[in-house]
């Protein structure tokens, strides 16, 4: 059977790597925990899952509440769905992550007005 998330993780992973991005993938050995890709700006680190449709990221949610990240304050999930965001992360759909370099730009920009 052919698995779908596969393949829009690979459409982000291209692009992503178009965008400048290098490609960061983490797997804790011994949980279930793991990311698909992880971007950074010059204050955070910033983990972003891949979803196949619009389901639940426990691992995205948890590498962003855990308090032994102190990088990561927030997250991105690209999925089959709309933006939308929650406390904890971004969602976009998958079509926008070619984006996601300009948002987290001008979020950097705007943080560092607003202080």
């Amino acid at each position: 059977m052919f698995e779908s998330g596969a393949l829009y993780e690979n459409f982000v992973a291209e692009a992503l790597s178009k965008s400048g991005y290098d490609l960061f993938y983490y797997r804790k050995d011994d949980s279930t925990l793991e990311m698909d890709f992880f971007v950074r700006t010059a204050d955070d680190l910033i983990p972003v899952e891949v979803k196949a449709g619009n389901t639940v990221s426990k691992s995205l949610r948890k590498l962003v509440e855990s308090e032994k990240y102190d990088a990561i304050r927030s997250g991105i999930k690209l999925a089959h769905a709309n933006i939308g965001r929650s406390d904890t992360f971004l969602t976009i759909p998958y079509f926008c992550a070619f984006l996601l370099k300009r948002y987290l730009k001008a979020r950097q920009e705007s943080s560092i007005r607003c202080e």
